[in-house]
């Protein structure tokens, strides 16, 4: 049956050369498997019809019963169309046709009884169907199932003639040519236990569906499936990571380690830390090299986790690093360390693009040598001069910002591969986290250290501008300072929002100096100029930072108390809760300020008044999914987030939490799938190795 599958579809009844080359290049179905995972989007119910007394005010596809009265070929300024009275006999419609007239009324007989079916045009009180599908009602009812498969297309395959009843018949001969002789991929045992209906009922039942019941039973076991095989190799991947990676043992805690924790820990570590230690700990006592994921959301102070991890690598004669997405995060990271660890005596290096030859030369040595224990940096420390003498650790901070490839080259940065931590500030929805991050490991910090002050979120208008100038004068009255962020550098005539540069001209027009100083930071600015605006913000030079994004993440000025995000309706929920994160850091009460124009659309006043009530980063991650989908917030640098044909994470959360857990089962008893039940998943999953998708292996 795999073989038969593979088969090209220019030999399937109904297709040949011409259109095959139009399925390929518009679709990409190549072969009757490609075929026959090509699911319907949606479904018509057709038990319902209409007669032409009848007819709802409606633009949607409707069913009509009635008969041809009249045809008449009425000419136009270009060609001509084909009209047909449709009748009840008290009301009538009309059919038009505007191609194919001379073998479109050849096929069609008056005074017989159709149903009809289309879309409803409406000119007044006269209503119309074009192009219909049309068969006779006798046809009609001994037709199997109501419920009418509708596929993606394109227009370039309506014009070619290739309609929806086409891709039908095409589908009908596959299913006449397969004569239901689809290998069961699933064991027994699971398909028992969570009541799965056989394979070919649902696959045809997921093309041609009978009933409502019968759709929903077919397309449960068609997720399942998917979900199944994602899942099998993420708890494959992770079980051989385990069992035969070998890892850098860290078996001691000793001097730099003991020290801090009981010496110079700046604050009480909370209990959610103190628990993500003790995981992280578990994992670095055991042969097996560590890969796990940090979720803390912003504040909940993960930095200092990452701290103490490196200083386990120390203790253990091995040297860490932590690598940032921006310079401006690295930059702060090195500071906020290397204060930390001044006391021990600990050497901490600082890797960005921007350090000058005459540092760096010096610093590579170092880190080469070994005196040199903790290395912070950018992507510049996945390049190749940069060579530790024993790297036991590697932390990467902000992970979605990095691309599987760049994370990949920290793996080359030692004889054994470092154990790794990344860390994400973002809250990851746990359907994408079982599913993007399955093979990893997961730690969460739930819980934000004792005195975060909550931040009050607005949302304002333009309108209310002169209002909020007024809000940041006595803020600044008091001492305080404000972020004013923006989402464009440059004037975009496209889109109608305010620009960076306009917005700073306008905030040094409302408080000028020498009342007031006024910092400003972009992507397009050269590092140092970067720096240097940063600086004077963090040491109150400027009371306020006009930015763009670029301070999304790290940045620290406890004194900071409002953040006013322009254009909010054009970021994320999970940008829009980094930028928040910026404020609330000190002692003082807080506030961010969504500004927006006066017209949203529905997801962006969701987006809006999500944030607005809510401060929990995985409630946001939630919504932010359900109105994205999962590769957007993936971003396009991740390769791992499979593109599901049927399955939806954002729907069905329920479905893989029984996968999972059907998953861990057979592979707690049979982590090689060397049993005979299982044999038919290993010659699914070698199949995989070869590079197809999901869906083109588990058949």
């Amino acid at each position: 049956m795999a073989v038969l599958l593979q088969k090209p579809i220019d030999y399937l009844k109904g297709v040949g050369p011409n259109r095959a080359q139009l399925l390929k290049k518009e679709l990409g179905i190549h072969t009757l498997q490609d075929l026959l995972y090509f699911f319907p989007h949606r479904y018509i119910d057709r038990s319902q019809h209409f007669t032409p007394s009848q007819m709802p005010k409606t633009t949607a596809e409707v069913q009509v019963l009635g008969n041809i009265t009249h045809l008449e070929t009425v000419k136009q300024k270009r060609g001509s169309r084909l009209v047909a009275t449709f009748s009840d006999g008290q009301h009538h419609i009309e059919l038009v046709w505007f191609r194919g007239h001379q073998w479109i009324q050849k096929s069609l007989q008056l005074n017989k009884p159709y149903m009809a079916f289309g879309r409803l045009n409406w000119f007044g009180n006269k209503c119309s169907i074009a192009h219909p599908e049309l068969e006779f009602l006798e046809d009609h009812e001994q037709r199997k199932g109501n419920f009418q498969p509708v596929y993606p297309s394109t227009e370039t395959l309506t014009k070619s003639g290739i309609s929806q009843r086409i891709t039908r018949q095409i589908i009908m001969h596959l299913f006449e040519e397969i004569e239901k002789g689809i290998q069961e991929v699933l064991p027994t045992a699971t398909l028992q236990k969570y009541q799965l209906i056989d394979k070919n009922i649902a696959l045809t039942a997921i093309h041609f569906p009978k009933s409502q019941e019968e759709l929903a039973q077919a397309q449960y076991r068609m997720k399942f499936e998917e979900l199944f095989f994602v899942q099998l190799q993420l708890g494959l991947k992770k079980l051989h990571r385990k069992q035969q990676l070998k890892g850098i043992p860290f078996p001691k805690l000793g001097r730099y380690f003991n020290s801090f924790f009981n010496q110079y820990l700046p604050f009480p570590l909370t209990e959610a830390q103190k628990r993500v230690i003790r995981e992280i700990r578990t994992d670095l006592k055991s042969e097996a090299q560590m890969n796990r994921l940090l979720q803390g959301d912003v504040g909940s102070g993960k930095t200092i986790v990452a701290v103490m991890c490196m200083l386990m690598a120390l203790d253990n004669g091995m040297q860490g690093t932590l690598v940032a997405p921006t310079e401006i995060l690295a930059q702060q990271h090195f500071a906020n360390i290397n204060d930390l660890l001044k006391p021990l005596d600990i050497k901490v290096g600082l890797l960005t693009g921007s350090v000058k030859k005459s540092a760096r030369v010096p610093l590579l040595e170092d880190l080469a040598n070994g005196s040199l224990h903790i290395l912070i940096g950018t992507h510049a420390v996945l390049e190749q001069p940069v060579t530790f003498r024993h790297l036991g650790l590697a932390i990467i901070d902000e992970q979605h910002r990095f691309g599987v490839a760049q994370r990949a080259k920290l793996w080359r940065k030692n004889n054994i591969p470092p154990n790794i931590l990344v860390m994400t500030a973002t809250p990851i929805p746990r359907t994408l986290a079982m599913t993007a991050y399955g093979d990893l490991d997961l730690s969460v910090i739930d819980e934000l250290p004792p005195g975060r002050k909550p931040i009050t979120t607005l949302h304002r208008k333009d309108s209310n501008r002169l209002a909020i100038f007024q809000f940041i004068r006595e803020e600044i009255t008091k001492g305080r300072q404000v972020y004013i962020v923006y989402p464009l550098i440059q004037e975009s005539q496209a889109l109608d929002y305010k620009d960076l540069m306009d917005g700073y001209e306008s905030i040094v027009r409302e408080f000028p100096l020498p009342d007031y100083q006024v910092s400003i930071v972009h992507g397009k600015m050269n590092a140092e100029d970067k720096a240097y605006e940063m600086k004077r913000f963090v040491a109150g030079k400027t009371q306020i930072m006009v930015a763009t994004t670029v301070i999304e993440v790290g940045v620290n000025v406890p004194n900071a108390s409002i953040m006013i995000i322009e254009s909010a309706e054009r970021f994320g929920l999970s940008q829009l809760h980094q930028l928040r994160g910026r404020v609330g850091r000190g002692a003082s009460k807080s506030y961010c300020v969504l500004m927006t124009g006066t017209k949203l659309g529905q997801d962006a006043q969701t987006r809006i008044q999500t944030m607005v009530r809510t401060q929990d980063g995985f409630e946001l991650a939630e919504v932010d999914l359900s109105l994205r989908g999962p590769g957007d917030l993936m971003g396009t640098q991740q390769s791992g987030v499979l593109p599901f044909l049927i399955a939806n994470l954002k729907n069905d959360g329920n479905i893989l939490e029984s996968v999972r857990h059907a998953v861990d089962e057979i592979l707690s008893y049979d982590p090689v799938l060397t049993q005979e039940q299982h044999i038919v998943l290993r010659q699914a999953l070698a199949l995989a190795q070869q590079g197809k998708s999901i869906w083109k292996y588990i058949s």
